[in-house]
């Protein structure tokens, strides 16, 4: 087995320095969940499980994006994302990680998850294992130097299982970010040009 090392980036963020693939669990599902890429007809379920996830975390007003968009921006003329689904053979998609290509220009190629969702009621059942598992071996395949994601503080299951692959969490970065009203009145003020 090769290993993943891990190493801090970022406030509750956490990334991996890719040196193989890691095998983080044995639990088998006797042919019942299938991982596996997913595609233009996934969204809709891919969405549910997005707005689902907005529930947990308390925040559902925060999701502004629909399946629509998600088929226009994951498989339009510019892919801006790809995912692994976790479909079970009756259930139909039980969980998703959906990540991107980025770039770091101390590292090199990286891939960022931006979500590792699995429905409620197939939690604590090794879906998110495999998922996490399919994600690094991916970033493994592609020559990715590292692997980054956040958390939320209070997500104890979540923090459970990424310390299972090595991850540690960060603390002294703070993350910033525009949202889509800032960017718009930013970029149409010209006294910062």
């Amino acid at each position: 087995m090769r290993k993943v090392g891990a190493k801090p980036v970022g406030r509750m963020g956490i990334f991996l320095v890719i040196s193989g693939h890691s095998k983080i669990s044995e639990h088998r599902f006797m042919g019942e969940i299938q991982i596996r890429k997913g595609t233009e007809q996934d969204m809709a379920a891919a969405h549910a499980l997005v707005r689902e996830l907005a529930l947990f975390e308390k925040a559902p007003e925060e999701v502004e994006t629909t399946a629509e968009v998600y088929a226009q921006d994951g498989f339009g003329d510019q892919s801006w994302f790809q995912l692994f689904v976790a479909e079970h053979e009756t259930e139909g998609v039980v969980g998703i990680a959906l990540f991107y290509l980025g770039y770091s220009t101390w590292k090199g190629k990286m891939l960022y998850l931006d979500d590792l969702v699995v429905s409620e009621q197939w939690r604590r059942k090794g879906i998110g294992s495999r998922l996490l598992d399919q994600l690094i071996r991916h970033a493994a395949e592609i020559g990715a130097r590292q692997v980054r994601w956040q958390v939320l503080d209070w997500n104890e299951s979540a923090m459970e299982l990424y310390r299972k692959v090595g991850a540690k969490f960060e603390t002294e970065w703070y993350d910033c970010k525009l949202n889509h009203e800032q960017i718009q009145a930013w970029a149409s003020d010209k006294t910062h040009s």
